[in-house]
């Protein structure tokens, strides 16, 4: 018997676990289904390609085939791992824009505004550009400068400049549009997940359990109340009773799943499951948002990590890793970033190009390799697209994978937006301060535009790994939980993790997830107090 049981040790569910045990005043029981993160491939920056669509750390999820890139079926990661995702991402760093908050509150998501995530932000990070009015320096996660450094990077930051973007002290903070430098979730060189921060690296706390191999199966709701959670662990099945309530932090692919294996999801489709209808929530499962980029990827005509990791290379980084805790293994997947605009008249950015000094191509297997040859990439990312997907349950087996159902370039819009990032992205390396550095565009190829382009595009375009949505904040009747992230119509069940999000922020999603279990085990608490108060 504990106070509250969190399901999903994920990067929301170590931050929620944590804060609600700190006090002292509530026993927590954090059930995770992976193992621990404490493991080198996690661990090193650099390995991150042998984590992602690995079983052992990544559920690897199969979508069902999409027609809007040509009828292709895309793995969609979900960490496998105590840490979640933050123990298997390419450790970028990024808030988002300001205006998306705000929009989350002008939807109905009261009390996420800007002004209100922001001390949360500042809370969780310790970053080591230093505190100010946007920026924590004593929280438990490290936010890091890269360790991984090439010239070329910082000839694209000043050609970025050249076409007129402007350079941002700080894409996290004062001016969250321009051009910078990435900052990484790393700790001395080091991957620094939501476990290394919330559990590893504080003292052990007598009140917070953790159970790793414990795969959450169904929460046991009793007179229209969260009692518990059944997991399956080491083959058994058991049941975890919570005297004050449950709280899911499985990520938006496993939280609606988990209602819905719960009876909580849309009615029609859990009685064709044979799941015994305990609420009506049309809207669990829907929204599924992700980010859609591509590569625009250039050979080099100087130094870039493809060509410096080989051979005797390679031995030298490693020895500089070893030693130093810096180069090539402390890579993150961009180095530098710009935020901007595509068209005149949005309220934010809309695109998000990612620079990283090195390329990768495919082998005859459809793996990640390093490009043989010196080159760069630049990731093209659409940050507010306007397609919309759907998790379903595949069956009322709770082992089955979610059946998840987008199309990424299911709207024209994206697919426009996506070739007019390509074109700025091409602009930005044909700037003086990138002459005679670049030889070639190797992808998409430079000969190809308009049409050719956008057909290109259609069998180019991948999800970015930022799944969101799928049982959203708000107040209306197809929102999921409430903005205190207590689901309607349920007493004491609470979900915290990126499927609350209403809409996608401009960029990588894995800060906002953190924020939301810290922000969220202060909703859980408020909500614990006023149930206390009500009692007597």
């Amino acid at each position: 018997m504990f106070d509250i049981v969190v399901v999903g040790g994920g990067s929301a569910g170590c931050a929620m676990a944590a804060r609600l045990a700190e006090p002292g005043d509530l026993t927590v029981l954090l059930l995770e289904a992976g193992e621990s993160d404490r493991h080198l491939r996690s661990r090193v920056p650099a390995l991150v390609a042998t984590v992602v669509q690995n079983p052992a750390f990544d559920w690897c999820y199969l979508a069902e085939p999409d027609p809007s890139i040509g009828g292709r079926a895309d793995v969609w990661p979900a960490g496998r791992r105590l840490g979640g995702g933050s123990a298997i991402n390419g450790m970028m760093f990024v808030r988002g824009n300001p205006w998306d908050y705000d929009e989350w509150a002008r939807l109905g998501a009261g009390g996420w505004s800007h002004a209100d995530v922001l001390p949360f932000f500042r809370r969780l990070e310790s970053n080591e550009r230093g505190a100010d009015a946007h920026r924590g320096a004593d929280g438990p996660v490290s936010v890091a400068e890269s360790r991984a450094r090439w010239p070329v990077t910082d000839r694209w930051v000043e050609a970025v400049q050249q076409t007129g973007v402007p350079r941002s002290a700080d894409l996290n903070g004062v001016q969250p549009e321009g051009v910078d430098y990435v900052q990484v979730s790393q700790r001395n060189g080091l991957r620094h997940s939501s476990a290394q921060a919330y559990l590893h690296a504080r003292r052990a706390n007598p009140r917070l359990t953790v159970r790793l191999n414990a795969q959450a199966t169904r929460i046991v709701i009793e007179g229209g109340r969260a009692t518990g959670v059944e997991y399956r662990e080491g083959g058994v099945m058991r049941t975890a009773s919570a005297r004050s309530g449950v709280v899911l932090c499985a990520g938006a692919l496993n939280s609606p799943r988990l209602l819905m294996l719960s009876g909580i999801g849309p009615a029609e489709p859990l009685r064709r499951h044979g799941v015994a209808v305990v609420r009506d929530l049309p809207g669990v499962g829907r929204n599924l948002q992700d980010h859609v980029g591509t590569h625009l990827v250039n050979d080099a005509a100087t130094p870039t990590m493809n060509s410096e990791v080989r051979g005797l290379g390679a031995l030298n980084h490693l020895a500089r890793f070893v030693f130093t805790r810096r180069g090539a293994m402390t890579t993150a997947i961009g180095h530098a970033q710009a935020m901007v605009r595509s068209r005149p008249g949005l309220p934010a950015p809309n695109l998000q190009i990612i620079f990283a000094p090195f390329a990768f191509d495919l082998d005859a297997q459809g793996k990640l390799v390093l490009r043989e040859r010196p080159a760069v990439s630049q990731a093209v990312c659409v940050v507010r697209p306007k397609s919309r997907g759907t998790v379903e349950l595949r069956s009322s087996d709770p082992f089955a994978a979610p059946l998840i159902r987008h199309q990424l370039l299911g709207d024209d819009d994206d697919l426009e937006q996506l070739a007019e990032g390509i074109g700025l992205a091409r602009g930005f390396v044909r700037q003086p301060a990138l002459a005679g550095l670049l030889t070639g565009e190797a992808r998409p190829g430079a000969a190809l535009s308009g049409e050719a382009l956008r057909g290109y595009c259609r069998l180019a375009a991948i999800p970015m790994y930022h799944p969101v949505g799928t049982c959203r904040m708000g107040e209306d009747e197809r929102a999921v939980v409430d903005p205190d992230l207590k689901v309607r119509g349920v007493e004491g069940l609470w979900v915290a993790d990126a499927s609350v999000m209403p809409t996608l922020i401009a960029g990588n999603t894995n800060a906002t997830a953190i924020m939301i279990g810290d922000k969220g085990a202060e909703h859980v608490r408020r909500s614990l107090e006023l149930s206390t108060a009500l009692a007597r």
